[in-house]
């Protein structure tokens, strides 16, 4: 008989373990109450990242003319933009929902819950079915977390999933929270040519982040015009006919037409019938677990934001396929365990931004002895065609041994680039490992073997 695994949830890690699981050989159900593909990917990451694109578009035609073009003004048209978020969601919804279906994977619409250690109950729209199972995985992942001193209304005072795009175009976007999310929309809103106020926290906006990178993303900020609140925590949202006002903490106050909460997100555990089986859940909701996604109680998994660990799709999906692989026994074989720490991260702002591996900050606050090279994109010939010179490479590593420990990249393309130090930094590749690389020119990952050397 084979072995019955039951998933609540379709985001990443959950249709990852679900095909993976049934190529395995396992008898795969899995219920998911909103989108196949997941509600926090394809209601936010997907938007974004569109959004995003646009307005990168948009930033490019302001200077062309460095490429010898003249130069035209490129007009937002909010509906178009609409249209073209929707039809990138139906589509990826609907490749993920094929692949599911060509696996023979179950799919339920409805909410799932857990009834008891092995009991799965989907609520649907045409009853109540309950489900036994060998195995389960929980990955409901997360929704946005709304402070009780404000009420996002959809129209003035908005949540992140209610700014893809939102209704109308705000004239001056106040945004709350400088994370990764909170500064990716003040690029996104700011290339559409908003005015844009930035609430931070701390001293510095991405506060988890190597300060160089940061320093590098506030100058282009303040370049383009935002107005940044440093030190400052927003206590409360008043919205007028005309105006929206964020009071902060230390008595300043931010007033513009929209305000926007980027303040991180609640996981989406309650609700499950966790405590039925057994299942923990720790003080803020996650649902803790070990290094095969386990939690407690050996036959029930978690994945993606709900599991408290590193909220990337990549991470869950890459979860999820652990997951998958240990229900079905193939950890009693060659397998790898996931070392969040070596996860590759990215930041889609101008200039983008990615990471992995150890920072800079972090081995001085723990006193280890690192090599930091850095170059600038400048060196690179592709970065001067683009006329996009701005960034850096940066790269560190084992100053006896030449293994690469991490790296940051500053500058376009970023994220595609980082993928070469993430690969490095997950194999204990050296530092002459790139530098031997015969790279294609002229590229910008040439700028990588120059930082290497």
């Amino acid at each position: 008989m084979p072995v019955r695994m039951v998933i609540i949830g379709g985001g990443p890690g959950g249709n990852t373990a679900a095909t993976y699981a049934a190529r395995l050989g396992a008898e795969v159900t899995l219920v998911e109450r909103d989108v196949v593909g997941g509600a926090a990917h394809l209601w936010d990451c997907i938007p974004s990242k569109t959004m995003i694109a646009t307005g990168g578009a948009m930033s490019f035609s302001k200077r062309i003319e460095g490429m010898g073009l003249s130069h035209q003004d490129a007009i937002l048209d909010l509906d178009a933009q609409r249209k073209r978020v929707q039809e990138i969601e139906t589509h990826i919804n609907g490749q993920i929902t094929t692949l599911l279906q060509s696996q023979g994977v179950r799919l339920i619409r409805g909410t799932g819950r857990v009834k008891g250690p092995h009991e799965v109950v989907a609520d649907t729209d045409d009853g109540i079915e309950e489900i036994v199972a060998d195995a389960i995985l929980v990955s409901t992942g997360s929704r946005p977390r709304i402070p009780d001193w404000a009420d996002p209304d959809g129209e003035r005072v908005l949540t992140t999933r209610q700014a893809y795009p939102p209704s109308t175009m705000p004239e001056h976007l106040i945004v709350i929270g400088s994370g990764v999310t909170g500064v990716e929309f003040v690029h996104m809103f700011s290339s559409f040519g908003a005015k844009v106020t930035l609430i931070v926290s701390r001293q510095q906006v991405l506060p988890s982040k190597d300060p160089e990178v940061a320093a590098a993303l506030e100058d282009e900020l303040l370049r383009r015009g935002v107005k940044l609140f440093k030190g400052a925590r927003a206590e409360s949202v008043e919205v007028s006919s005309s105006i929206v006002a964020v009071s902060c903490d230390d008595g300043r106050v931010a007033r513009g037409s929209h305000a926007l909460l980027a303040i991180g997100s609640i996981p989406n555990s309650d609700g499950l019938g966790l405590e039925a089986a057994g299942v923990e859940v720790d003080a803020a909701g996650y649902i803790p677990i070990n290094h095969h996604c386990q939690s407690n109680v050996g036959h029930i998994y978690a994945a993606g934001d709900v599991s408290g660990k590193l909220p990337l799709s990549s991470v869950a999906a890459m979860q999820g396929r652990k997951i998958a692989e240990h229900v079905m026994g193939i950890h009693t074989r060659e397998h790898r365990h996931i070392d969040y720490e070596k996860a590759a991260s990215a930041i889609f702002t101008e200039p983008e931004i990615a990471d992995v591996g150890l920072a800079e900050a972090e081995a001085f606050a723990t006193g280890r002895k690192i090599r930091v090279t850095k170059v600038p994109y400048a060196a690179a010939a592709k970065a001067l065609i683009n006329d996009d010179p701005g960034g850096f490479v940066k790269i560190l590593s084992d100053p006896a041994t030449g293994v690469v420990l991490g790296g940051s990249i500053v500058g376009r393309h970023a994220a595609e680039l980082i993928s070469v130090l993430a690969l490095a930094v997950t194999a204990n590749l050296k530092v002459s490992d790139i530098v031997e690389s015969c790279l294609a020119h002229p590229t910008l990952s040439e700028a990588l073997a120059d930082a290497a050397e």
